[in-house]
């Protein structure tokens, strides 16, 4: 079978269902009923090539996304990249690398990400999420709390819950772009590669898909829907 032939079969009766994470706002962009952004466009690109419709089925976050895989929900998703994932799912080569990071309150001593983890410290990240996994890892001092989607988080965040909330620079900065009582901190909490994904991690079709997405990259389209 041709890589095109295997990826025309990833949709069922001509719909392609396509897991949309809007907690991300590096990657998607909510416009109305539509989506924006690298993830959609990519999306797009390939429903257009298969002769498929895409049916967005759209979550808040990336963890609900990751629950739902092997349920028949989703046909392709858009999530980043981790080994305790990979155990699931199949994932392509990354599309894009994007930060992760801390928004803290300014009223706070903390100035850089290294700050954060100490004794007495309260971080608060949405349930697994990159940035989650991470933290769960390599935190060694600060205490680790967790609260559903990144707007979940980071709306407790602003109702005074920890002392800290983790979430990507874009979504950071979208949510809390009018906070006078909130600032982002510099530096790099984590940087996470993002990539296309398949929910069955045995599915041989991944490589197709991976063909796919290095043909987004080398021709410019992934840094075209980026805005690069």
């Amino acid at each position: 079978m041709t890589m095109q032939n295997s990826l025309k079969t990833l949709a069922k009766d001509g719909i392609l269902r396509v897991a949309i994470n809007t907690g991300n706002r590096a990657l998607v962009q909510p416009d109305g009923d539509r989506f924006t952004g690298v993830s959609p466009s990519l999306a797009q690109r390939l429903t257009q090539e298969i002769g498929a419709k895409m049916v967005p089925v759209v979550y808040s976050g990336a963890g609900e996304v990751f629950a739902d895989a092997g349920h028949d929900v989703w046909d392709i998703g858009f999530l980043a990249i981790d080994p305790m994932r990979a155990e699931k799912i199949a994932f392509t080569r990354p599309y894009v690398v994007i930060e992760a990071t801390y928004a803290v309150r300014m009223k706070s001593g903390f100035q850089d990400v290294e700050d954060i983890d100490k004794a007495g410290v309260r971080v608060l990240t949405s349930t697994g999420s990159a940035y989650d996994m991470h933290l769960s890892k390599s935190l060694q001092h600060a205490t680790l709390e967790r609260s559903g989607t990144p707007p979940d988080s980071f709306a407790e965040f602003t109702a005074g819950r920890c002392d800290a909330v983790a979430g990507v620079r874009a979504s950071l900065e979208g949510y809390f772009t009018n906070n006078t009582d909130v600032r982002i901190l510099s530096g790099v909490l984590t940087s996470v590669r993002q990539a296309m994904a398949l929910p069955d991690g045995t599915d041989r079709r991944i490589a197709a898909l991976d063909d796919f997405v290095a043909r987004a990259i080398a021709d410019g389209f992934v840094d075209s829907a980026k805005g690069v």
